[in-house]
């Protein structure tokens, strides 16, 4: 169903990228109009919105007065997006302000409301700022936590405008699912999250892998980024993914390699999602040069392989040995297809029970599901009154990052009973 999103843009260097902001909203089929601040104006001209979004552009309360525009257009929102959103229009939008159409429109909106701050480094994390920051989340106005990298000038730091697409994805998941979706509620919490496909070598030019394109792995990052956790991503092969902000990439390419990565950093995390697609078998030998068909010395029809350690059971074991913390909550998934015995949904109860994990992720793939897909759905597994009894949720289908919320939900609860 289309949206009535206001696109609001702060005076920033940044202001370029709103115009692909309203582009891609309108490409979505949503309904836009444009409030520049004044200052903006002298980034981007009110003509190139114009042009974009089909709609008249104002910055002025007095402007359409017979429309009572400056109230209008807040009221009919069903989502208002900033971004850039300046030091300068925080400030003013967390004492109230009303001084031109944009922070007028926001005081009388009931929709949400999403700011993508753009600003530099010193600037984001001056104490003024941070409390104008927790002032407009305490009101369930969600504020993006910024991208870090190239800023104006020299300087790298926090304080990047994320891309517009990532801006859009993020915020008409607030639109889905609520404020609550971004609620800062993992604030100093560090979270290991595995994504993608691991590869294992066959010769130097080919490996076994699998269909696994890391979207819900990172999708899950996300949530957790804007929670305000603190977020390492163990990437296997994926697709090109935005990185969430601030979150800190480990790459690791191999099934030996995650597990590598996941006993380094799963030491003192308080949540480990073992949502990376680990092949159960691999090579015994890669061999050092291309294998060539018909070869004397090579017979590719035959391949010997070796079963790959079991990461998600051998770190629940860890935790029961003492070498992780016993209150770290450790989630698993199980993509399933079913067979002739068992359904998707069964094998994924029998592999709760087998793994020992606190919370399980069940979905069944094959006939081009969930794999490489936008949307997900399944099973959220929690252990009931005995590891063959579980609590099961069903996920219906919807945006990977709408089940990415419901599993922090889930999640969260879980920690919040220890």
């Amino acid at each position: 169903m289309p949206l009535r999103v206001v696109i609001g843009v702060g005076g920033g260097i940044a202001a370029y990228k709103a115009a692909h902001l309203v582009r891609y909203f309108t490409e979505k089929g949503h309904h836009v109009n444009v409030i520049p601040t004044p200052s903006a104006l002298k980034f981007v001209g009110a003509a190139t919105f114009e042009a974009l979004s089909g709609h008249p552009v104002s910055t002025d309360v007095f402007d359409s007065v017979d429309e009572v525009q400056h109230v209008r257009l807040g009221q009919e929102a069903d989502l208002i997006v900033i971004a850039p959103a300046t030091a300068d229009l925080m400030a003013r939008l967390a004492g109230g302000r009303a001084d031109d159409l944009l922070t007028s429109s926001c005081l009388v909106a009931t929709c949400p409301i999403v700011l993508a701050p753009a600003m530099h480094t010193e600037m984001w994390e001056n104490p003024a700022t941070t409390a104008n920051v927790a002032t407009l989340r305490k009101r369930g106005i969600v504020v993006l936590e910024p991208s870090h990298g190239r800023l104006t000038g020299k300087d790298t730091g926090p304080g990047r405008l994320p891309e517009p697409d990532h801006i859009g994805t993020l915020a008409l998941a607030v639109a889905r699912c609520g404020a609550s979706a971004f609620d800062h509620s993992l604030e100093g919490r560090k979270v290991v999250i595995t994504a993608g496909g691991t590869v294992e070598p066959l010769d130097p030019v080919r490996f076994l892998s699998n269909a696994s394109s890391g979207r819900q792995g990172f999708a899950l990052a996300d949530v957790a980024a804007q929670r305000g956790a603190q977020v390492t991503i163990i990437q296997a092969r994926t697709e090109p993914l935005p990185t969430p902000s601030g979150a800190t990439i480990v790459p690791a390419m191999s099934a030996l390699e995650l597990k590598a990565a996941v006993d380094e950093h799963a030491q003192d995390a308080d949540v480990v999602i073992m949502a990376a697609a680990v092949a159960d078998y691999r090579p015994v030998n890669a061999a050092a040069s291309k294998m060539k068909k018909g070869a004397n010395d090579t017979d590719l029809s035959t391949l010997e392989l070796t079963e790959n350690p079991d990461i998600l059971a051998a770190l629940v074991k860890q935790r029961e040995a003492g070498a992780i913390d016993a209150e770290t909550v450790i989630v698993g998934f199980a993509a399933e297809t079913g067979d002739d015995k068992s359904t998707p949904l069964e094998h994924g109860i029998r592999k709760l029970a087998k793994k020992g994990c606190d919370l399980l992720m069940c979905n069944a793939v094959g006939d081009g599901r969930v794999f490489g897909q936008e949307d997900n759905a399944g099973w959220l597994l929690t252990a009931g009154e005995s590891a063959d009894k579980p609590v099961i949720t069903e996920v219906h289908t919807g945006p990977k990052l709408d089940i990415a919320v419901q599993m922090w939900n889930a999640v969260e609860t879980l920690m919040n009973e220890r």
